[in-house]
């Protein structure tokens, strides 16, 4: 019984992180489409201009930014194509941990080393799965 209890809360934890990042992330995306992805792009131009990276490729990966953290973060809410989106946002974090290491931002990169460790968690502990469509769909043991 004390087993059957402990995957409960395991499962309920597991759950509960999943959510919570995959909301985080949904409304990174959402927020900064509602607000413009063109004011979004502009700003990191500014932000990236004393940095070796032409204004144009920064202006391009931020315009993907929005769309592709709502994409990510909207999978992972539901939980379709869990451990795919867990790697995938690992190393979308991985991404931008490298660019505002060349800004020199240390305060967010130590967020997204939080980020970092979230991910890790969620994809060490992905056995505990339960509440989610891969696991609806039979996609996660």
């Amino acid at each position: 019984m004390q087993t059957a209890m402990n995957s409960k809360d395991e499962t309920l934890a597991y759950a509960l992180l999943r959510i919570t990042l995959g909301l985080n992330m949904t409304m990174h995306g959402v927020s900064r489409l509602i607000a413009g992805p063109a004011h979004f792009a502009n700003g990191m131009v500014a932000q990236f201009s004393h940095t070796p990276l032409p204004p144009w490729s920064v202006h391009a990966f931020a315009l993907a930014v929005p769309p592709v953290e709502g994409l990510l973060g909207l999978l992972l809410l539901i939980g379709l194509k869990t451990r795919t989106v867990l790697v995938a946002g690992s190393l979308w974090i991985m991404v931008l941990t490298f660019g505002s290491s060349l800004v020199q931002d240390w305060q967010i990169v130590g967020v997204q080393l939080i980020y970092t460790m979230a991910y890790a968690a969620l994809l060490l502990l992905h056995r505990f799965d339960g509440w989610s469509v891969d696991r609806y769909m039979g996609r996660s043991k």
